[in-house]
């Protein structure tokens, strides 16, 4: 149990990773890899290649397409025959004739129109709805036996033909308004079985060979530096499905333990550039999930969007996840993790080279072009440059494959417009991982710097000259991090709540004494280091109970060190020769990264001034390089990344700002 506590930030990276490389490879594609790439109309630049072993060589969509096609339309139509349409029929017509002539006419004319409507129904009468299929066969069934017939040989039920016999029942017929009703009482005798008709097309169907010869093994495929025409392309694909399933049907446990290497590769290399370039969010587990789950993100989109259609690949915004990694940690993170991601979709996006190349140039200009993702105007530039990108990698690729511009594919380039609109939701996925893994990014951070929210309008009202105190530190750290390319944003924010722990006894601090009444003086050295070493403490629990963000409660645990607080610690030394130092220092940790170190510095220097009788500017200078030269003796700045160079050049801001508060200028003569 010992060793796991003692190794369990270790063993947590391990388990990580196990998991990491698992999930990756169940997302993979279940076939192995075919060895050669070829496009059609490009030579083969492989050796001759010959036929391993037999194979048939698979239709083509477009020709399956076709052949169903030719197939539905020679399918036939299977009509039933209804023995009692006819009674009916003539039924109803005889009833309506009678009514219409006289009784002496009557006799005659029905046995006219009963030999006539026997003619009507031999061989059969259809409905003329079916006039728009009069090109596909049909087939009557009656009696367990099927007659072929022409839609020619049918009569359509909505026009009486004259009769050849009968001038009396032509005279009827000729009337408009008779024909319609003759026509609404008689009946098709021929009625669709559509069971019949849907189950003689499906057998067809089933009948389509979805292969056209075969290749036999041995036989030449294609020689090196023949054009890969059609039917080569055809042979080749079907000989590269062959060997897929054939491959993976074989050696399942091979290929899967290939992929479980590769991909173990990508992973270890993300780890060591965590923990070479990156220690500290190495050491933060937290973030190393983060770093991970993107990944995992990036490929489980592709694998979902392939699973509904290999085109939609394209519509996978992917270069959110560097401007989200760039977010929390910087650009050169971000384009490495988001490098290692690319690599692994190569594994499964067809068009590997083509897709990974418009992905990595995409994500360069994500990642190099966008300076400050919180404004908005930013994120829609970036968004225009990706999908310009993307167009032109389409477009130049389809020219290197196709030779020519008539067969771009507007669906594509829909695709990578609606890629390119996906970027613009990286805010409310930024939000979304920030309460997820509890990190902080530069829209809370501007957020925060709103000297109006609550907290800090609290902090102005309890201990006012704290507040004024934090603002002058928060405007000249911010000016220092600007000067060595740290990130000014988060310093200033840092600044601005470092001190919110004197809330709770503000009247112990000198900035916030409006009179000369200094409680101090009633009380001994050490009781009063006590109260003013509290504040850190104090700040902690405040910027908890309020929800600060662990990156801000930083700057509140390690503005000070592990300094004494000097004043008090004389004053006690004075009384004691013997005094231990460690009551009256800090409980830090110090500084531990560039932000922290330059807070600290402006802190002490703004707190220190106040103290000055008459400020000069050489004054300035020597006071700034005394206090920063105390705190690189106390080693205040060994764990922080910050060079000596850096150090000098916070300096030198840190003079000019104070010469610019103290409005210093050069005296002119009365």
């Amino acid at each position: 149990m010992q060793f796991f506590y003692k190794h369990q930030s270790f063993i947590y990276k391990v388990i990580l990773f196990l998991i990491t490389v698992f999930c990756l490879v169940y997302l993979f594609p279940r076939s192995g890899g075919f060895k050669y790439n070829y496009q059609t109309g490009k030579p083969w630049p492989y050796e001759t290649l010959l036929a391993p072993f037999d194979f048939p060589i698979a239709k083509s969509e477009e020709e399956l397409n076709d052949e169903r096609q030719a197939v539905a339309q020679e399918s036939p139509l299977i009509f039933t025959r209804d023995t009692l349409a006819e009674q009916r029929s003539l039924d109803r017509t005889r009833k309506w004739i009678r009514q219409q002539v006289t009784p002496f006419s009557s006799s005659r004319l029905l046995k006219d129109w009963d030999r006539y409507l026997t003619n009507l129904y031999s061989p059969g009468l259809i409905d003329a709805s079916f006039a728009i299929q009069s090109a596909k066969p049909i087939l009557v069934v009656r009696d367990n036996s099927a007659q072929k017939l022409l839609f020619s040989d049918l009569k359509i039920n909505d026009s009486l033909p004259f009769s050849n016999e009968s001038a009396l029942l032509n005279g009827i017929i000729a009337n408009a308004s008779n024909r319609l009703i003759l026509n609404e009482y008689i009946e098709s005798n021929l009625v669709l079985d559509s069971l019949l008709t849907r189950q003689k097309l499906e057998e067809s169907l089933s009948l389509i060979l979805p292969t056209r010869g075969v290749v036999a093994e041995g036989e030449r495929i294609i020689a090196q530096g023949e054009v890969v025409d059609q039917k080569r392309f055809q042979i080749l694909n079907s000989l590269r499905v062959e060997y897929l399933s054939d491959l993976w049907a074989s050696s399942e446990q091979s290929i899967i333990i290939g992929y479980s290497i590769l991909v173990s590769i990508l992973i270890f290399l993300t780890f060591l550039f965590l923990w070479r370039y990156r220690p500290l969010v190495y050491e933060n587990n937290t973030k190393v999930v983060f770093v991970f789950s993107t990944i995992l993100i990036m490929v489980a989109a592709i694998k979902l969007a392939m699973t509904y259609n290999i085109n939609f690949v394209y519509v996978v915004p992917l270069c959110i996840v560097p401007l989200l990694l760039k977010t929390f940690f910087d650009t050169r993170l971000a384009f490495f993790v988001f490098l290692m991601g690319l690599l692994l979709i190569g594994f499964m996006v067809p068009s590997d080279f083509s897709f990974i190349f418009m992905q990595l140039v995409a994500g360069a200009i994500a990642t190099l072009t966008m300076p400050d993702l919180y404004k908005r105007a930013n994120l829609f530039v970036v968004a225009v440059l990706i999908v310009v990108s993307y167009v032109f990698c389409y477009i130049s690729f389809h020219m290197i494959y196709e030779g020519n511009l008539s067969t771009v594919s507007l669906d594509h380039l829909g695709f990578l417009l609606i890629n390119g609109l996906g970027i613009l939701f990286v805010h409310p996925l930024v939000y979304v991982f920030e309460k997820i893994f509890g990190l902080v990014s530069d829209l809370s951070l501007l957020e925060l710097s709103d000297t109006n929210s609550k907290l800090l309008r609290t902090l102005s009202e309890k201990a006012p000259g704290t507040f004024h105190h934090s603002l002058q530190v928060a405007n000249i750290a911010e000016a220092a991090a600007n000067e060595v390319n740290a990130n000014a944003l988060l310093v200033r924010v840092g600044a601005l709540y470092h001190d919110i722990g004197k809330m709770n006894n503000p009247l112990y601090f000198s900035e916030n004494q409006s009179t000369n009444y200094n409680p101090h003086h009633e009380l001994d050295p050490f009781e009063s280091s006590r109260l003013i070493l509290n504040h850190i403490s104090d700040g902690i629990e405040i910027a908890k109970r309020n929800n600060l963000p662990d990156r801000i409660i930083d700057f509140i645990r390690t503005h000070h060190g592990t300094t004494p607080t000097r004043y008090f610690y004389h004053k006690a030394k004075k009384e004691n020769e013997d005094v231990d130092k460690s009551i009256f220092c800090y409980p830090g940790p110090k500084p531990y990264s560039k932000e922290t170190a330059i807070l600290m510095m402006a802190d002490s220097v703004e707190a220190a001034s106040k103290s000055l009788q008459e400020p000069t500017a050489e004054g300035i200078a020597s006071f700034v390089q005394k206090i920063i030269e105390e705190q690189a003796d106390e080693n205040q700045f060994d764990e922080a990344d910050i060079s000596l160079r850096e150090i000098e050049l916070i300096k030198k801001i840190l003079i000019e700002k104070l010469i610019n508060v103290y409005h210093l200028r050069e005296v002119y003569p009365e």
